[in-house]
């Protein structure tokens, strides 16, 4: 089982110390985009379209619904250790690794970025506080969808069905306000929904940092643990400009670039 990152005094330590925050995100995979961190409730005070909640509401059930709520898991992603826990609205995320015969403990918690090189807290520059909140948040981000999907940042709308190797899916279109969505929030998203299973079956994106890129997911491997459902994605690329609506006929035809497999390992809800 994977192990607990941290003892009980390192957990103290990052108590008191270190108030730093951001509120951007970048995954760390391969630019790929996540919004900072914020409540997993849906905002009360923009008014979303009625369907794609309905949408959204049937996947977020379908991958785990309520469990993500009160949640402590572990995984291993690319040699690093990755733990995050839920709990009456709070978040805390953390990762484990080791580099140049160093160890690194990464954490977010409340919005605010920490770390520790063999147990000694860590003075950041901005752009190093940028920098590892954006690729411990982004690893977590995209575990645990469509979670995320439901914070007050989140816009919504429905973007008709598709047909994808003969099974059926509702479409579902996100972008993000500027406000509260990081720096990141002019990159748009498009989630192909199982209308028989609710779950995602494929994802696209787009965004413009590194000089844009489009790329897009097909899932593959799922389990559930304990009532959440993880599952791992084979990462392609389009060129830039290339409609996000337009890639699963691409992907069909053989047209996209596979770059990379983004897999989750060792999955284990911890005590």
């Amino acid at each position: 089982m994977l192990r607990l990152l941290v003892s009980a005094l390192l957990l103290a330590c990052l108590f008191t110390t270190c108030q730093q925050a951001t509120n951007s995100a970048t995954d760390e995979v391969e630019t790929t985009l996540a919004p900072a961190s914020a409540p997993a409730t849906l905002a009360s005070a923009k008014v979303l379209d009625p369907a794609a909640v309905s949408i959204l509401d049937r996947a977020h059930e379908a991958h785990g619904g309520q469990r993500f709520n009160k949640a402590n898991y572990g995984f291993t992603f690319r040699d690093k250790q990755f733990e995050f826990i839920t709990e009456d609205g709070t978040e805390l995320y953390s990762s484990f690794y080791e580099k140049e015969g160093k160890t690194y403990y990464d954490r977010i918690e409340g919005g605010s970025f920490y770390r520790l090189i063999d147990d000694t807290k860590q003075t950041l520059s901005e752009k190093e506080t940028n920098t590892g909140f954006e690729a411990l948040n982004s690893v977590i981000y995209f575990a645990t969808l469509p979670h995320k999907l439901r914070d007050p940042a989140v816009n919504l709308y429905t973007a008709g069905t598709a047909t994808i190797k003969g099974k059926a899916y509702d479409v579902l279109k996100v972008n993000f306000d500027e406000e509260g969505g990081g720096v990141d929030h002019d990159d748009n998203f498009l989630y192909w929904i199982n209308q028989e299973t609710n779950r995602i079956d494929y994802l696209a994106y787009d965004y413009k940092t590194n000089k844009g890129g489009v790329r897009f997911r097909s899932a593959f491997n799922p389990r559930v643990v304990t009532g959440v459902l993880f599952q791992d994605y084979v990462n392609y690329m389009a060129p830039v400009g290339t409609a996000l609506i337009d890639l699963p006929a691409l992907y069909e035809e053989d047209k996209l670039k596979e770059l990379s497999i983004i897999a989750t390992e060792e999955v284990v809800q911890l005590d």
